[in-house]
């Protein structure tokens, strides 16, 4: 069995302090923009847009979109004006910023033996930067994305959702096609790797400082029992313990469910991204369901089956769920004929209503009662689970339904 890594960037594959950094290329993007803002003007709304980006929790937009939308009119420019002058800025005046970091040579043997074992590898790094600026870094870390066969770079242009956000991860996890091996997370990080990998239910491996000579610390209670601590070179004998473990993915809890649910709609956003009109109709197979017609199920089950049905589980005592056959619908009600790219943002739309029913509900709430027509007596967290494995099928045929009509 093989497993999903995913790997954070900054000093976990490249040693590259935050407080160093940050400061220098903040300098660096002021002096470069000066004939356009007032750097201390750019600093201050470019540190507002990113707190946008960090606290995003919907669909709605992705990080790009969201940093657009309060950056740019704040200083009273619009992104087409500065276009030219902000891809000059990556191209030239960021990789003078590489002194500012160093390689980790256990980082490349880590990557190049973990992709000769057969695990799929993410860059798991924050995606709050273009990914001009990420891949500079991958360069600087020793690990060319031109050459090393990463399944998925997080960037800012192609993610909803950052950390320490646990619908990060899961959006991962979705835009791979739900992936059937188990997937593990490795970052320096407890705020922003650990813990809200851990929400998912997902093994992690804290890397601790090389320089430390002291012994890692606990990892805190309620995590995985295959995580670890450690060095970078001890990662290796970790991977091979957690794939000999025979790991079942499991998303049981209420949070990694909402995680889950969130993702879905933001990897469609994603995956269909510059789609033709072919590639939103066509079906892969005769009796398979087009692009189009997937994305409509899942926006009326929301809205006719799942929504309803849940506020009957929170407004009634125990009431009787009756089973519904939704399938049919795409044949009835002609779901071929529709526009995609509309039934996408109607999908987003509705999924936004049900994860805020969701989220508003008090702990105890997760529990209440239902007697369901085919699964007997039931709980509201069952009911959330099954929606949640809907969706994770569906995206499954939705990638490849990509795929095969690329």
């Amino acid at each position: 069995m093989t497993l999903t890594l995913l790997i954070d960037l900054d000093d976990t594959l490249l040693t590259n302090n935050i407080e160093t950094f940050l400061p220098a290329y903040l300098k660096a993007l002021g002096r470069h923009m000066v004939d356009y803002v007032a750097p201390e003007s750019m600093t201050h709304h470019l540190m507002r847009a990113t707190k946008a980006m960090v606290t995003n929790n919907t669909a709605d937009l992705s990080l790009e979109r969201s940093f657009d939308g309060v950056f740019y009119p704040a200083i009273g420019r619009t992104k087409e004006e500065l276009q030219t002058v902000i891809e000059k800025f990556y191209d030239d005046v960021f990789p003078q910023l590489q002194p500012l970091t160093s390689p980790r040579p256990e980082a490349v043997k880590l990557v190049e033996g973990a992709l000769h074992q057969g695990h799929t590898l993410v860059v798991a790094t924050n995606p709050l930067f273009p990914k001009k600026a990420i891949l500079h870094r991958l360069r600087w870390a020793g690990l060319d994305p031109d050459e090393i066969n990463f399944a998925l770079i997080t960037t800012y242009e192609c993610f909803h959702y950052a950390k320490p956000n646990p619908a990060y991860f899961a959006e991962i996890l979705a835009q791979l096609g739900w992936p059937s091996q188990p997937a593990v997370v490795i970052g320096n990080s407890l705020e922003d790797d650990l813990i809200p990998a851990a929400c998912l239910g997902l093994p992690v491996y804290w890397v601790i400082e090389p320089q430390s000579e002291l012994p890692p610390p606990p990892l805190p209670e309620g995590f995985h029992p295959l995580s670890a601590s450690g060095s970078l070179a001890e990662i290796p004998a970790w991977i091979d313990r957690v794939d000999a473990a025979g790991l079942r993915q499991e998303f049981k809890t209420p949070q990694a469910m909402l995680a889950v649910l969130k993702s879905t709609p933001a990897a469609m956003d994603t995956l269909c991204l510059n789609l033709n009109e072919r590639q939103w109709k066509d079906r892969p197979q005769p009796n398979a369901w087009s692009l189009t017609e997937i994305i409509c199920h899942l926006r009326d089950v929301d809205r006719e089956v799942n929504i309803p049905r849940m506020e009957r589980v929170i407004q009634e005592k125990d009431p009787f769920v009756p089973g519904v056959n939704s399938d049919q619908w795409a044949e009835e009600r002609k779901y071929f004929l529709e526009d995609g790219p509309t039934a996408l943002r109607e999908f987003i739309e509705v999924r936004g209503k049900l994860i805020t029913m969701l989220e508003e509900l008090p702990e105890a709430s997760w529990q209440l009662p239902a007697r369901h027509a085919i699964f007997g007596p039931t709980r509201l967290q069952e009911l959330v689970s099954f929606t949640a494995m809907h969706d994770r099928t569906h995206v499954q045929q939705a990638l490849e339904t990509i795929r095969t009509l690329a």
